[in-house]
């Protein structure tokens, strides 16, 4: 066998190293016969001498030394496979096609099969497919859950190269890298008993929460005086129950707020129980007329304690913001929301608004300019509180532009009224370009019926690091403006026009005098938003209804300017014509009419819609600028939760989103969100 093997390398020169030193010794002689020829024949016949030893030393002790190392190789390779066989870790051999050719014990105790067994690697770990195998790198690495157990597979290639001499020659220059065939080597990690102990420290992490009575003020109002200390002890003790239960520790900082540390594995138990602790405290009852609600915030997986509040103050706020009576949980840049199924109740008191246009005239008084801003595809209710808002700055003398890119056909018989003839300067409306070129370090941006930034005419105004102000009556989502210096979010509010007709009644000494095509502008925004005073219409929506009357707004005026054409009235009546009833609760359609303002005509349908006995709630879907826009409107239902899980968001009753999807698919996704919602509880049938 040795006598076949032949020597190739480094073994090999180092065999013959005798025979090259021999090339050097016969140079030296041939300079030793130049000079002395006697001396140089002697030194030739030692040479001749010292060559016949070394191939007889070469070539006797060759099979010697042959021997000795495959004896060697023999053995490296019975310990290797010894070590292999033995190894604590799970190993397996298989071929490029996937196909197990060797196991060692390890793999075997894992798995339960024995070293004969010769099927796929696929038939035992389903996560590891052939298909991966053949698209896979020269090292691979797969984490899988198998058998309840979570494991950590490397599978590396050793690549097995063609050396038969012959082959190559009858290949010639053919040879591929095709011609390289290779094996799978894969070492898998049981990986359990650590993923165990990163659960088990997971949940043993505190987080930290701020519980809030967002409604104490208004339920002391209509509450005896002999019985505030029994309400405020059965809402401790209501809430200090329901923590308990959770181990969490719960001390009050002021007489409508708690602090609450509790470990993150209960907090699941706390979210899978959608925080019943809303529900329960509403059932409180000390003579008190109006329910108490609850809003909270939960701050998790901050990278310290500390963080941990921060993060739980952010929630609280969007709680907040998002009208009360919800939990938000915010865990790092992911935020989740749960409740929020009650209507913002109305505050009788004014305190607010006056503090908030005080604010805000001293902001203006500091700046240059003002330009002011609504959402994208500007409707009645934001165009209208531009115009109250440009009134307010005309009134210190500064100069305000109203950003407006796309004047929809609901809109231009607004914007007509303001012209260079009505005494308005013809740069009162600007596109975004315009805007951009106008802002510099002392303007004011001001943004209205929107706290997106997304949603703006120009985002592009909010990334200038200028000073910022936000007007807005919808309820917050995860995406909001940053770093505003002033912000007035008011969910309870019928309209952003109904807030700004109240901040112009405190923004100077005496309310403010306004124009009739300026009243008209701001109270159309009310009377569309309201739905003609039928929807979320408080007092205060009168009361601004009211000061806007007493200032020349017109019904009659206003109505004619809120007329369809028949364009429209034919699109809406299609609309209506070609609804869907989903589940029997749920009304769907879709405006596929080519008229100017589609939006406009949705959001007219799915009001229209809500007329139908027996729908909780109604969508409508159009296609528009390459984007399909959701109009949704309710009656008993929080269409806002509903919008938010499809990216969107808005009020209790009124909402929407946008979507990038076809028309058709974007209903399914409605239908399977509706039907998602109504398994898990958040939408009673």
């Amino acid at each position: 066998m040795s006598k076949d093997i032949k020597l190739k390398g480094s073994v090999y020169n180092y065999v013959r190293w005798p025979l090259y030193l021999l090339i050097v010794l016969v140079i030296a002689d041939i300079f030793i016969l130049n000079e002395n020829k006697q001396a140089g024949l002697i030194i030739a016949v030692f040479l001749l001498i010292y060559l016949l030893i070394s191939l007889f030393v070469i070539y006797k002790g060759r099979e010697r030394l042959l021997e000795e190392m495959v004896n060697f190789a023999t053995q490296y390779g019975t310990v290797q496979k010894e070590l292999l066989e033995h190894l604590d870790l799970a190993y397996a051999l298989i071929d490029k096609t996937g196909k197990i050719l060797w196991v060692n014990d390890s793999f075997e105790e894992l798995t339960d099969k024995n070293k004969d067994y010769r099927k796929s690697i696929t038939s035992v770990f389903p996560a590891i497919t052939k298909e991966k195998i053949e698209k896979s790198a020269d090292e691979s690495i797969y984490d899988f859950q198998w058998d309840g157990k979570m494991l950590h597979a490397v599978a590396k290639k050793m690549y097995i190269d063609i050396e038969d001499s012959k082959e190559i020659e009858k290949k010639g220059d053919d040879v591929t890298e095709n011609d390289t065939e290779f094996l799978i080597s894969l070492f898998v990690y049981d990986q359990t008993e650590l993923y165990t102990y990163i659960r088990e420290n997971q949940e043993q992490k505190l987080v930290s929460a701020l519980v809030y009575i967002d409604n104490y003020d208004e339920v002391m109002d209509r509450v005896q005086d002999v019985r505030k200390s029994l309400l405020i002890a059965l809402v401790d003790r209501k809430v200090n129950q329901y923590f308990s239960k959770a181990d969490a520790l719960v001390r009050k900082t002021d007489i409508d707020k708690y602090f609450v540390v509790v470990k993150e594995k209960y907090l699941k138990q706390l979210e899978d129980d959608m925080f019943s602790i809303l529900e329960e405290v509403k059932t409180i009852k000390a003579g008190n007329d109006m329910s108490v609600t609850l809003s909270m915030g939960f701050g998790v997986s901050g990278d310290t304690y500390n963080e941990n509040y921060q993060y739980a103050r952010t929630a609280i706020d969007l709680a907040l913001g998002r009208g009360g009576d919800q939990v938000v949980v915010k865990e790092n840049e992911q935020v989740s929301y749960y409740g929020g199924k009650s209507q913002k109740v109305e505050k009788n008191t004014r305190v607010k608004a006056r503090v908030k246009a005080h604010a805000l005239r001293e902001m203006m008084e500091s700046k240059d300019n003002v330009l002011v801003m609504g959402h994208h595809l500007s409707d009645v209710d934001s165009f209208g509180a531009a115009v109250g808002v440009y009134v307010a700055a005309r009134e210190l003398g500064k100069k305000c532009q109203i950003v407006i890119n796309d004047v929809t056909s609901s809109l231009k018989p607004f914007k007509d009224m303001f012209t260079p003839e009505q005494g308005y300067p013809e740069d009162m409306f600007v596109k975004s370009s315009q805007a951009i070129e106008a802002a510099y370090r002392n303007t004011l941006i001001m943004v209205v019926d929107t706290n997106r930034p997304s949603y703006t005419e120009c985002p592009e105004l909010l990334d200038r690091n200028l000073a910022i102000v936000v007007f807005d009556h919808h309820r917050q989502g995860s995406e909001v403006i940053k770093n505003p210096v002033l912000s007035y979010i008011e969910p309870y509010a019928s309209s952003a026009c109904e807030m700004v007709a109240e901040v112009l009644q405190y923004f100077a000494d005496s309310a403010i005098k306004l124009k009739p095509q300026e009243a008209d502008s701001i109270y159309a925004g009310i009377l569309i938003d309201t739905n003609s005073f039928s929807t979320k219409a408080g007092v205060r929506t009168f009361e601004a209804a009211a000061y806007l009357r007493r200032c020349g707004a017109d019904l009659v005026r206003v109505r004619k300017l809120l007329r369809n054409d028949f364009e429209s009235y034919q699109a809406k009546a299609e609309v209506l014509q070609n609804a869907t009833i989903y589940r029997e609760a749920f009304a769907i359609s879709v405006c596929t009419a080519n008229v100017e303002s589609p939006t406009i005509v949705a959001a007219q349908a799915a009001n229209e819609l809500l007329n139908i006995t027996g729908i909780r709630a109604s969508f409508v879907l159009t296609e528009y600028q390459g984007k399909v826009f959701i109009s949704s409107r309710s009656i008993d239902e929080n269409v806002q939760v509903i919008m938010e899980r499809l990216g969107g968001g808005g009020h209790l009753n009124i909402a929407g989103a946008q979507r990038n999807e076809p028309v058709n698919e974007v209903k399914k996704i409605i239908q399977n969100t509706l039907d998602q919602m109504i398994e898990e509880g958040a939408i009673e049938i």
